[in-house]
């Protein structure tokens, strides 16, 4: 058990190390937890970061356990620290990769063209899709009831005549 001043020494100087950590800033640390979400690794200065199931590998990771194991030690990324003290780790990104590997940054919604919803389709042809229906709301609607109609006159002549109604007399 540590006295009070031997407690602040040690809060102290894993404040330090926890300032230490910057973002982007690659290290090495010790796996000390693993969960279905992802695993826990212990970095230098005794602070905790995770590894989310995302940023374990570039591919489809189900179970983290078939990537990583209790005290593998693993090079990390830093990639986000919260004011709350979370440290966000990431073992892919810190890879490093041929430059033509590296993932490149998705273009913004800016420079995209504008979707167009006036049936204007360009080049693209009008494939299978059938565009804007000419029929006003009230035909849409009236079409909607004569179906609906006709579907509860056949629902009500197969359900009467299983239960044996209109005039079936039951003994």
């Amino acid at each position: 058990m540590l006295n009070g001043s031997e407690e602040a020494d040690h809060v102290k100087e894993a404040l330090s190390n926890f300032m230490a950590i910057e973002v982007g800033t690659k290290v090495e640390g010790k796996v000390t937890g693993i969960t279905n979400f992802g695993a826990f690794v212990e970095l230098p200065g005794g602070v905790t970061g995770l590894v989310h199931i995302s940023e374990i590998a570039d591919n489809y990771v189900k179970d983290v356990k078939d990537h990583l194991k209790l005290d593998d030690v693993v090079t990390v990324k830093v990639i986000n620290v919260d004011k709350d003290g979370k440290i966000g780790l990431s073992i892919r990104k810190a890879v490093d990769r041929p430059v033509e590997q590296q993932e490149r940054p998705r273009p913004s919604r800016d420079s995209r063209p504008p979707f167009k919803r006036d049936g204007d389709f360009g080049d693209r042809g009008r494939g299978g899709f059938r565009g804007p229906n000419k029929n006003s709301f009230e035909d849409k609607v009236s079409k909607f009831l004569k179906d609906s109609e006709e579907r509860m006159s056949s629902l009500k002549k197969n359900t009467e005549s299983k239960r044996g109604g209109r005039g079936a007399k039951r003994f």
